[in-house]
């Protein structure tokens, strides 16, 4: 296990509301102990005594329930470096040391390849392990050209692209759900299956984050991303292990079985919208195109909707969508497997049995199933849902990824070729966009959305 610990861009709000949180959760849990060392560097020109304040304030604010010890013990662990990261000679001293160092880059995605090139420049101990956060590249060739860069720095094994949704207990539970219950991998094909929901809406907007968010937007951000690795554990055949190999084998099987969308795929089968001003609960919220920092020329999208066909023996004639929002009216975070309907009812009943819906409730953490059963009429149809709640996780997501970075254990993170597949798949999405040929609709914040979303 490393010991050492250093965070890029450590003044930052990953670092503020999930790295720190989560370092509080590994010790709680007893994963750390004293001979933890946490460096945390930024260009602010900060003390050691100062980062500490900064530090014990937002553990205080983001993980107000970890013990006031704990919480102290991570504060007063971390060491502050002021230093530009994308220069060698600033980064040498923050890496050097006893040991192996894990490399946290909490940083702008833009400037990872200047960071790495620094990394290389400085010199890292054999052993060390780089972390990078989502997305990974802009597109395909920077995601090649980044991966060439890390490879004369480290090798692949030591390369953790992390995304904290492969992290979630409620993600993982769809694997485990369909693996571990014959009843469910049997019918876990598209003769059963009509169609498989991956959704992330939330009432959230913009939040402050327009320096990331505005040149990334939603398909970037959460599709191409998050979205896509949940649709690999979703439709993935069964590995023969959970370890790093078969997993990983498995997951990028699905991405290269993506049928290949043409432009009249992209018209057909993609939509793109951004909100206008309106209100969400309590609160007003004004237009993406006048959010603090938004920059209206780049026609950013803040809702992203993909179909795609998988051209497997497993999967032909299933459809899978992919569907994120900001700022609508309220949130729902899940996959939702759309089973076909029943064949015949031998019922004498003119209605149709409404189709099965596994749900996996992925924020909230929570399963459902809706069936159909026989109402308290005669001959009449009444819903039946069963539903569970999951018990918490002993681990928070970053927690979860933190550990498994500190071991070696590389499962759940993303590797190279996968990375590069999965902009592969949506390369034709931003290249018909780019040249409008799908409209960037909007939609009131607040609302459902654009016109005719579809599902619920």
């Amino acid at each position: 296990m490393i010991n050492r610990l250093v965070i890029f861009g450590a003044t930052g709000d990953l670092n503020a509301r999930y790295l720190l949180p989560a370092l509080a959760a590994l010790w709680t849990a007893g994963h750390l102990d004293n001979r933890f060392q946490l460096t945390c560097v930024d260009r602010a020109d900060w003390t050691d005594e100062g980062f500490r304040r900064w530090a014990a304030e937002q553990l205080d604010r983001h993980c107000p329930s970890s013990p006031a010890d704990v919480r102290k013990a991570i504060a007063d662990s971390a060491r502050y470096r002021q230093a530009n990261a994308t220069d060698a000679t600033d980064v040498a001293p923050a890496i050097t040391g006893d040991g192996p160092v894990a490399v946290y880059l909490a940083l702008p995605p833009a400037i990872f390849p200047a960071t790495v090139a620094a990394l290389r420049g400085a010199g890292l101990v054999p052993g060390s392990r780089i972390v990078l956060e989502k997305p990974f590249g802009e597109d395909l060739d920077s995601a090649v050209a980044l991966n060439r860069l890390l490879s004369e720095v480290v090798p692949e094994q030591a390369v953790f692209r992390v995304d904290h949704f492969l992290a979630m207990t409620t993600v993982q539970n769809v694997l485990g759900s369909r693996l571990a219950n014959r009843v469910l991998e049997s019918i876990w094909n598209s003769a059963h299956i009509a169609e498989v929901e991956i959704v992330w809406d939330e009432s959230l907007a913009l939040e402050g984050r327009a320096g990331y968010y505005d040149g990334a937007g939603a398909l970037k951000d959460m599709v191409q991303n998050h979205l896509l690795q949940v649709l690999c554990l979703v439709a993935m055949e069964p590995p023969l292990s959970l370890g790093e190999r078969d997993l990983r084998d498995r997951k990028i099987d699905v991405l290269r079985s993506v049928r290949r969308l043409t432009d009249d795929d992209v018209v057909r089968r993609t939509r793109r919208a951004r909100y206008l001003a309106g209100r969400i609960g309590d609160r007003d919220v004004p237009a993406y195109a006048e959010e603090e920092g938004v920059d209206p020329r780049r026609r950013t999208e803040t809702f992203a909707e993909v179909e795609l066909k998988l051209e497997s023996w497993r999967w032909s004639g299933t459809t899978f969508r992919l569907r994120t929002g900001k700022a609508l009216g309220h949130d729902r975070k899940e996959v939702a497997v759309r089973f076909r309907p029943v064949p015949h009812l031998p019922l004498g009943l003119n209605e149709e049995a409404a189709p099965n819906v596994l749900r996996f409730g992925l924020e909230p953490e929570s399963m459902a199933l809706a069936l159909t059963g026989i109402g308290t009429g005669a001959h009449a149809l009444a819903p039946l849902t069963l539903t569970a709640h999951m018990a918490p996780p002993d681990l928070p997501a970053y927690g979860r990824l933190l550990l498994d970075v500190l071991h070696g254990n590389a499962a759940l993170s993303i590797r190279g070729d996968e990375a590069e597949e999965a902009w592969r798949v949506l390369a034709p999405v931003m290249s018909a966009w780019s040249r409008d040929l799908v409209p960037l609709v909007e939609y009131p914040a607040g609302s459902d959305g654009p016109a005719a979303v579809r599902g619920s």
